[in-house]
């Protein structure tokens, strides 16, 4: 208990800190999910709370992200879908998946799968996040403009000849469902339908359900774009441009008070102290949060089932997601996060949060990085930053309501804006090009990394993920065969003298360590060889890293050993490479590793040019 509260006043002014940060994008990802605001703040405060007491990282600030409000957003517009567009109906279900999603990822940790996830490769992972920033933007557009199909008649006015064929097929299923339905009653079926009480009201709300589902989703949302320009409201527009010009632009002015939090403010105080005719987000309930046990009374099977595999990937995103921001903490405190215990953690927040409501989350880094920088040490931190949501939540429940949904949106485009991988595109000119489709040739990293991309954005998610990882696969395999590597062996273990080793100085052991890469350096070995700053002595002054036997780096090990070279630049080491192959050396230069980290005069063809070098130029240290 002691060691609990040792850092109280730093974890204290961390977790408000990263509390106050966390409120609107909470709020934010509540609206985008479709489940309103409140189920944002349920999931940041609940996921924030029991991952912070239960989980693996003591920094760790968890919440609704931007990659797992994606993915639930299309688990709540399926299941709304099958529910006549009710959101009630299809509520237990849509937190059933959300429990399962919760309960997958504490089994992932209980068996330590959590060290399995390194074996995603970059491309899959960077063509997923750009998807979802492009997702983000795209499916705001329509709020920012102001737009909503529901209210569009003209638009809703197309659907009436499908809403009545839906109703239609709702009597029929439910009267097939009862065995009253036989071929001679069918006429009495179809006078039936058609002496339907507030029979135009049925068929407007039908229709206004298939004109929101059309609009759903990226490809929706441009389909509807040229409708919302035309129909734009001015005041909805100013209002998310003013949010997203001051998130950007207060970033300029200082970083120690958040910029969203600062964009919330300042122009939802305009629309209210104007007195302007805005849309609000949806009432936030006043209270405690309130146990949805209808999910429990409720429970089917058969209406879960479909979303299996989202809960999976839901569970998987997560872990991916936490397990990443861990990485950072790990980098910015200099600890190391356990990871089965963090996916426990995040398993035990978001299937409470489930029950309460709440969308599920996942580690946040920008929340996180803000908690460490503000003082924050120890899983307390997290703890007070969801009790600072829940306060918010009981005391400022109602003036949260007046949030115009346009600033909301706004936030949200800044988000997608910040959540895409600018490094993974920036690659894209200049990775070599080592497969030929046809006439045209193309690098397989890039390939891999627009397929995900682009189907992610306009197709599914999950099967993106899916196809991305088997075409890495296949592409991995067949480079593999085509080198025909018999071994792969980078891990940071004593390393054994090789014979050429055996005249080396026995003065000069000490000041120089030597490191040897026994094959290709790839996504499944990454972690392993970025331990490597951590085997060196500290008397070492110089690494003679020998990569004779790596004839193949791919994005993953590129970027993996970039960090490592960092990290020792950063402890002013010198770094030789000997007998460095073709393939290596040319994907070091397109990203200009040589000659930014390696000059060229560090790289030698043999040992024994390199030994001549360490003679004249390394001094020993007493």
């Amino acid at each position: 208990m002691k060691k609990f509260f040792s850092n109280f006043k730093g974890d204290a002014f961390g977790g408000i800190t990263a509390g106050i940060v966390a409120l609107p994008l909470a709020l934010a990802f509540g609206v985008s999910s479709g489940l309103g605001p409140s189920a944002g703040l349920y999931g940041a405060i609940f996921i924030g709370f029991f991952a912070a007491l239960f989980g693996g990282t003591s920094t760790q600030i968890s919440g609704p992200t931007a990659p797992m409000t994606a993915v639930s957003l299309v688990v709540i517009a399926g299941v709304i879908a099958t529910n006549d567009g009710d959101l009630s109906k299809a509520l237990p279900t849509i937190l059933t998946v959300f429990l399962l999603a919760g309960i997958m990822q504490i089994i992932l940790g209980v068996l330590g799968l959590g060290k399995y996830i390194r074996y995603i490769p970059y491309p899959v992972v960077s063509g997923f996040m750009t998807a979802i920033g492009l997702i983000i933007i795209l499916t705001q557009i329509l709020p920012s403009l102001g737009y909503n199909p529901k209210e569009d008649l003209a638009f809703v006015e197309q659907f009436k000849p499908e809403a009545k064929e839906v109703v239609l097929n709702k009597i029929l299923d439910e009267e097939i469902g009862e065995g009253v339905l036989v071929l001679e009653d069918f006429e009495q079926t179809i006078k039936k339908v058609n002496e339907i009480e507030d029979e135009d009201a049925i068929i407007l709300k039908e229709s206004k359900t298939l004109a929101v589902k059309e609009t759903s989703g990226a490809l929706g949302a441009l389909k509807a774009l040229p409708r919302a320009i035309k129909q734009i409201n001015w005041l909805e527009f100013a209002l998310a441009i003013g949010t997203v010009f001051i998130v950007f632009g207060f970033k300029k002015i200082t970083t120690k008070i958040p910029s969203t939090l600062v964009a919330l403010l300042v122009m939802s105080g305009i629309a209210v102290g104007f007195g302007f005719d805005y849309l609000k987000i949806q009432e936030i309930p006043s209270g405690l949060p309130i146990p949805k046990l209808e999910m429990f009374t409720t429970f089917s099977f058969s209406a879960i089932s479909p979303y299996i595999l989202t809960a999976l990937t839901l569970s998987l995103l997560g872990a991916i997601d936490s397990l990443l921001t861990s990485v950072v903490a790990d980098n910015m405190t200099k600890t190391k996060h356990n990871p089965s215990r963090e996916l426990v953690g995040q398993g035990i927040g978001n299937s409470i949060a489930s029950v309460f409501g709440g969308i599920p989350g996942a580690g946040a880094t920008i929340r996180t990085v803000v908690n460490i920088n503000s003082g924050g040490k120890t899983r307390l931190s997290g703890m007070i930053a969801a009790i600072i949501l829940l306060i918010v939540l009981l005391g400022l429940g109602p003036i949260a309501s007046k949030i115009p949904a346009a600033v909301l949106a706004g936030i949200l485009i800044t988000v997608g804006i910040g959540v895409m991988d600018y490094k993974g595109l920036k690659a894209i000119s200049s990775l070599p090009k080592d497969i030929k489709i046809g006439p045209v040739k193309l690098s397989s990293e890039v390939l891999i990394m627009m397929v995900v991309l682009l189907l992610s954005t306009f197709w599914d998610l999950i099967y993106a993920v899916g196809i991305g990882l088997i075409i890495a696969s296949l592409m991995f395999m067949k480079k593999i065969g085509d080198l025909t590597a018999k071994r792969s062996d980078v891990k940071p273990l004593k390393e054994e003298v090789w014979l050429d080793e055996a005249g080396f100085p026995s003065l000069l052991k000490e000041d120089v360590f030597i490191k040897h890469v026994k094959g290709p350096l790839f996504f499944g070995y990454t972690s392993d060889f970025q331990a490597l700053s951590k085997q060196i002595p500290d008397t070492a002054k110089t690494v003679v890293i020998r990569l004779g036997l790596m004839h193949y780096i791919d994005q993953s090990g590129l970027y993996a050993l970039e960090d490592v070279l960092l990290d020792l630049k950063k402890k002013k080491i010198n770094v030789l490479f000997v007998n460095l192959a073709k393939q290596p050396k040319f994907m070091m230069e397109r990203i200009d590793i040589i000659p930014d980290l390696i000059p060229t005069e560090h790289i030698f063809k043999d040992f024994n040019s390199c030994m001549e070098w360490v003679k004249t130029n390394v001094q020993h240290q007493d």
